[in-house]
């Protein structure tokens, strides 16, 4: 089974982590404290999950998923997240990640920065619009009326394939916006963002958004 390398173990990671293992996933995690602090959380999921830095979390992944503040991307293991498919889950907060110009006139947007931090990873928008809490209560089987759904974009199909798998897998419907320069559509103070609704409903929410909300 795959291997899940997840940096970063706040709400996200860890709701995250919890999904992959119970999916039959192995779970390599790393968060800014050091291993040893995610003893209880390990302990929690089990045998397929186990924790380590940043470093070995990126090399053990044969995907990743990035969930740190902005601001920490520039501290994230280039070489070893090289070729990788790398799910990413972030927003920018501007009250905590400071002002970035780019971001505030929509030149950019959180993907394609951390693109260009890992030239030659595979990212996908992925987990950025739902509250960490209801990953792991809101997901319901295929098919099932009502379904929720959330949306990914990437340059990479492989990549996008992968996180419309793992959100069926999690009992999530995709959406997918496309390339990462259209992924500012499921950003913080859209109409998609942390929304409950089904793919119909994101798909008219994602075509109603503004650049610059």
């Amino acid at each position: 089974m795959t291997t899940l390398g997840i940096i970063g173990a706040g709400h996200i990671g860890s709701q995250i982590a919890r999904v992959a293992v119970a999916n039959g996933y192995d779970v390599v995690i790393a968060n800014s404290r050091g291993p040893e602090t995610l003893a209880d959380l390990i302990a929690e999921l089990g045998p397929k999950a186990r924790a380590a830095t940043a470093v070995d979390a990126a090399e053990a992944a044969e995907v990743a998923v990035v969930t740190v503040p902005l601001g920490a991307i520039d501290q994230l293991p280039v070489d070893q997240l090289a070729g990788k498919i790398v799910l990413d889950t972030n927003n920018y907060y501007f009250e905590r990640d400071g002002h970035i110009e780019a971001l505030d006139k929509g030149e950019t947007t959180t993907s394609e920065m951390l693109q260009q931090k890992l030239p030659t990873s595979r990212i996908a928008k992925a987990f950025n619009h739902i509250f960490s809490a209801d990953i792991t209560t809101d997901g319901t089987p295929a098919g099932t009326e009502g379904r929720r759904a959330l949306a990914t974009a990437g340059d990479d199909a492989e990549a996008t394939d992968f996180v419309t798998r793992f959100y069926d897998e999690a009992g999530f419907d995709t959406v997918n916006i496309g390339p990462l320069s259209e992924s500012w559509r499921v950003e913080r103070d859209r109409p998609a963002y942390v929304v409950k609704q089904t793919a119909a409903e994101l798909e008219a929410n994602l075509a109603k958004a503004n650049r610059l909300p």
